[in-house]
């Protein structure tokens, strides 16, 4: 059965975005020869939070799902253990110009205030589920 774009539930748009936006770093990064994952290690690494929390919610919690994220990395002379390397610097801010750009077009036409209330609604929603008991 066809279900118009005014129809489809909240968990389809989740999907449909989370898929555009996979694919659409994948593309973006790419031509870096890096993949989304090893983009959020690199942008962790420049921040206070450890890779491996960064990435927690996308990794399963092996370490070896975790080094074939970072090891690349490491062996490119961007990241030393945790900390960004001054080439990994050098490479977070070249990349940093194309995430920005791509985002700028994920977020064209929604206002500032429309997107803090979608990214609110999520979060509670999240919540929501979180403390529920099925």
């Amino acid at each position: 059965m066809y279900m118009s774009d005014d129809n489809k539930p909240i968990g389809w748009w989740l999907k449909e975005v989370d898929r555009l936006l996979e694919d659409s770093f994948e593309r973006v990064l790419a031509a870096d020869g890096l993949t989304r994952r090893q983009w959020q290690a690199l942008n962790a690494a420049a921040g206070p939070e450890s890779i491996a929390a960064a990435l927690a919610p996308f990794l399963t919690g092996d370490p070896a799902e975790l080094a074939a994220v970072t090891d690349p990395l490491v062996e490119r002379g961007w990241l030393s253990g945790d900390e960004l390397t001054a080439a990994g610097l050098e490479a977070l801010e070249a990349l940093t110009a194309k995430v920005q750009a791509l985002r700028r077009r994920v977020t064209a036409g929604v206002s500032d205030q429309e997107y803090g209330a979608t990214v609110g609604v999520l979060r509670r929603m999240t919540e929501n589920l979180r403390g529920s008991v099925v």
